[in-house]
């Protein structure tokens, strides 16, 4: 069970890889939300949600093998650009501002983003990245309706 919690929080062990370990998390999930863009919007709801109690799960269980938000662990990654895809608009071009999105709010932490680290265990470590795809999302909508209005 452990060597499968390892495996699911680090991402298939692209946790491990240098440099930046959350980049290659992030590509991880950004490709898994991009094969799910044909499906409905219902349905990658879905795959965000289930990535989020995921997270949270293996991401509590990776506090104790590694301590607390250790760079190895990117699950939370995975499920923040899913977040983030789930909600963009579903198409290619904004798949890829999408994940350029979520790298920059991942990393800005804009208020209360940064907060949120602070809840206890699993949630602390996904949530922040849950929020920080929201923002992206928003970001990404928002620039197609100004891309809509102009066209």
């Amino acid at each position: 069970m452990a060597a499968l919690a390892r495996l699911v929080a680090t991402g298939l062990y692209t946790g491990y890889l240098r440099p930046y370990p959350a980049v290659w998390g992030t590509l991880l999930g950004w490709i898994l939300g991009v094969l799910l863009l044909p499906a409905s919007d219902a349905a990658r709801v879905g795959w965000a949600a289930f990535a989020i109690v995921v997270s949270v799960g293996t991401a509590q269980w990776a506090e104790t093998a590694f301590g607390h938000d250790h760079r190895r662990v990117v699950i939370d990654e995975i499920a923040g650009v899913l977040t983030t895809l789930a909600l963009a608009p579903a198409s290619f071009p904004y798949s890829v501002l999408a994940f350029f999105a979520f790298r920059l709010f991942d990393n800005l932490k804009l208020p209360p983003v940064r907060r949120l680290e602070g809840l206890p265990g699993g949630w602390g470590v996904t949530l922040d990245d849950v929020a920080a795809g929201l923002q992206a999302a928003l970001l990404c909508r928002i620039l197609a309706w100004v891309y809509a209005i102009a066209a």
